[in-house]
C-alpha cells in the first residue's frame, strides 16, 4: 500500500487534509497521538474514526516526544522516565486503534539505564502485541546497532527513513544491514545538506537503489513523510499531493521489477 503522513507541511483543516490524501489515492496514512498537536491534526480518536470513514488504512504511530529531551532516555532521571512511560502510553494506544507499531527515535549512548527501560518497554509491546520500530536518526548509528545485537525480539524492529540515510550517513546500508527486521518506511528526499522532507523533485536519493535495497528486505507499506513548509516550489497542497503520489506509483512500479529477495 502507499500512504503519507496525515501532516505533510499544510497547516490545512484536518478533515480536509484527510480528504485530499483520500482523493489523491493514498491507502494509509503514519500520524502521532501527540496532543500538542489536536488543533493541527484532531485528536487520535477524531483522527482514527476520519481515516476509518474514508476507508484508509493505519500504518505506524509515531511515538510522542520532545527532540532535545531524547538522550534522557539513557540517564537516571524523571525525563528519562517520562520518555519511558510516554512510549507505554503509545503503545497501548497503538493497541487500541490497530496501528502496526510504535516508530521510536532513540538518541544517547546505550547502558544499562536505557537497557532496563528498553527491556521493560519490549515487555509492554509483547503484551500488547504491538512492536517498537526504532528509526535511523541522526548520527544514532552506533546506538541502533547496539539495539539489535542486543534485542533480538519481533518486538524490536526497525524503521527506515531515506531522507535521514541520504543527509546524515550516506555511506551506511541501513537496508542490507536491517532489512530483516524492518516494518515500516519513512520516505522523503533532500540534497544531502539538510533534513528537508521533500519530494524527489528537490532531492539527490537513488530510488532506482532504494527500490533494490527494498526487493530485499520485508514487504513494507510506501509511507511518505513530507513536510513541506521547507518546500523549495510554489506547489499547492493538493499539487504536493499528487506529486507525491506519482513517486509512490514510481518506487512501487520499480519495485514490482526487482528480483523477489535476490
Amino acid at each position: 500500500m502507499k500512504g503519507i503522513s496525515f501532516f505533510y507541511g499544510y497547516s490545512s483543516d484536518y478533515k480536509k487534509r484527510a480528504k485530499l490524501i483520500k482523493e489523491q489515492g493514498f491507502e494509509c496514512v503514519i500520524t502521532t497521538a501527540d496532543p500538542r498537536l489536536n488543533k493541527q491534526n484532531g485528536t487520535i480518536r477524531k483522527q482514527v474514526k476520519l481515516f476509518k470513514k474514508l476507508g484508509l488504512k493505519l500504518s505506524s504511530l509515531h511515538m510522542t516526544y520532545n527532540e532535545n529531551e531524547l538522550p534522557n532516555f539513557f540517564m537516571d532521571n524523571e525525563i528519562g522516565e517520562k520518555i519511558e512511560k510516554q512510549i507505554i502510553k503509545d503503545l497501548n494506544i497503538a493497541k487500541k486503534y490497530k496501528f502496526k507499531c510504535v516508530v521510536v527515535h532513540l538518541v544517547g549512548e546505550f547502558n544499562d539505564i536505557g537497557l532496563n527501560r528498553l527491556l521493560r518497554i519490549v515487555d509492554v509491546c509483547k503484551k500488547v502485541n504491538v512492536p517498537i520500530a526504532v528509526e535511523n536518526l541522526d548520527g544514532n548509528f552506533e546506538l541502533l546497532k547496539h539495539v539489535f545485537d542486543t534485542f533480538s525480539s519481533d518486538y524490536v524492529k526497525f524503521c527506515f527513513d531515506s531522507g535521514h540515510q541520504n543527509c546524515f550517513e550516506p555511506d551506511i546500508d541501513y537496508l542490507s544491514m536491517y532489512g530483516d527486521r524492518l516494518i515500516c518506511v519513512h520516505l522523503h528526499d533532500n540534497m544531502g545538506d539538510s533534513d528537508s522532507h521533500t519530494l524527489n523533485k528537490y532531492g539527490n536519493i537513488d530510488w532506482n537503489k532504494i527500490a533494490s535495497q527494498l526487493s530485499k528486505t520485508n514487504y513494507v507499506d510506501l509511507d511518505y513523510e513530507l513536510l513541506m513548509k521547507y518546500k523549495n516550489g510554489d506547489e499547492t497542497e493538493e499539487e504536493v499531493l499528487k506529486l507525491c503520489f506519482e513517486e509512490a506509483c514510481e518506487l512501487e512500479s520499480a519495485l514490482s521489477k526487482m528480483p523477489i529477495n535476490s
